[in-house]
């Protein structure tokens, strides 16, 4: 099995439209959330979330382009270029036709599909633009991402609801390890919010109106977020050979299901996740420094997934670091793992642990180190992400410092 490493990074989220600039909000606990700039707000009963602002499309791309590329297949690009630039990897010859990309997304081209179900059953038109289908699949990302970067390898899309991402970033880990392929391009993208997006989560009644407070006992509720993170996963032997500069190690990853509930978490499926992850790395627990954590700021959620930490490290559950980022950029659903890898990659590299923002109230379900409110300077060297999806699907990346 071979050494698997992060040589390249990407995003474009709430917090900022490149890496650094998302680095610089964490550190500093800033807020991505705020009042929602769309289309009918008036019409929704929630108002906010994770937009990113300051965007303009026509600025990265042309109009023959937006006319086949959906909100989360720019993101998703956006980051992707980010990514790969900086990992320095140019794809022609064997590399090519070995390397490909895995993307997660969970709504696919939401926006496309919004504006047009408003043209065909609320303005009453008879036909819709003959790119539609091919700019709203969900696999769109993927082929236009692989199209750019000359990616010929295995390339496809997962959907597995707010565990899309680390699902793709598994499987993508997953070749490189295995050896089918020396590099993949992997992460996940989002955007659902539009009306039609923000409604159908608004009928689920996890919504917050005014703020993602995970683990404080006064939280109401889960906040949308958009965007996307992308990173380049490269054999170590490769990356070392053209001297790349290492990021960080993927050193394990797990994957279960609750099998009991399509909508409640299940304790026991976390745990089997996590400590799956850490048997996978051959990671002992007390290695385990940081934790970023699902946290949605929904009650199942938040104390489920304290009570499986609790399980999986035992008395070591009180001394290592537990954050969610979702406080600052919203719940980006199938790309909310990719972003919060960066989150995992700061903590390993920068010595910085992003904190959980709008924390007020000790919840003592939730009794556990979450870094409340400010970012905290820590030597950590293993990290974990979790990501526990509707439909009972859990999957953890274990990261470790090179």
């Amino acid at each position: 099995m071979k050494r698997v490493v992060i040589t390249g990074a990407g995003t474009i989220n709430a917090l900022g439209h490149t890496v650094p600039e998302t680095y610089e909000a964490m550190r500093e606990g800033r807020c991505g959330i705020g009042e929602l700039e769309m289309r009918d707000v008036d019409r929704l009963a929630i108002k906010i979330g994770g937009q990113v602002r300051g965007y303009k499309a026509d600025t990265c791309f042309n109009r023959q382009q937006l006319a086949l590329y959906d909100r989360f297949t720019q993101f998703a690009l956006i980051a992707a270029r980010e990514a790969v630039k900086q990992s320095g990897l140019e794809f022609s010859g064997d590399l090519a036709a070995k390397s490909g990309v895995v993307l997660g997304t969970s709504g696919g081209g939401m926006q496309t599909l919004d504006e047009n179900y408003r043209s065909v059953y609320g303005e009453g038109k008879n036909r819709v633009h003959p790119f539609v289908v091919p700019k709203l699949m969900n696999n769109a990302a993927a082929s236009h991402v692989s199209m750019e970067f000359n990616l010929k390898g295995p390339s496809f899309t997962v959907a597995t609801a707010c565990a899309s991402s680390n699902h793709a970033m598994s499987q993508a880990f997953q070749m490189v390890r295995s050896g089918m392929s020396p590099v993949m391009v992997t992460g996940g993208s989002e955007s659902m919010l539009c009306f039609g997006g923000v409604k159908a989560w608004e009928g689920l009644r996890v919504m917050s109106k005014d703020a993602c407070r995970p683990f404080s006992a006064n939280r109401n509720g889960m906040v949308q977020g958009e965007g996307a993170g992308v990173f380049v996963f490269e054999e170590y032997e490769h990356a070392t050979a053209r001297g790349a500069d290492i990021l960080a190690e993927v050193a394990g990853f797990a994957m279960s299901s609750d099998a009991s509930d399509i909508v409640m978490p299940s304790k026991q499926g976390a745990a089997r996740a996590i400590s799956g992850a850490l048997a996978d790395g051959r990671i002992n627990p007390e290695e385990v420094g940081y934790i970023n954590a699902h946290g949605t700021g929904t009650a199942a959620n938040d104390k489920t997934e304290c009570a499986a930490v609790a399980d999986v490290f035992g008395q070591h559950a009180d001394t290592l670091m537990i954050s969610s980022t979702k406080s600052m950029h919203g719940h980006l659903i199938g790309g909310t793992g990719a972003v919060e890898l960066l989150a995992c990659i700061m903590a390993l590299r920068e010595g910085v642990i992003a904190p959980t923002i709008g924390y007020q109230e000790a919840d003592p379900e939730c009794a556990l180190d979450v870094v409340p409110n400010e970012a905290r300077e820590a030597d950590v060297d293993v990290v974990l992400s979790n990501a526990f999806a509707f439909g009972g699907l859990n999957a953890v990346l274990a990261l470790r410092k090179v």
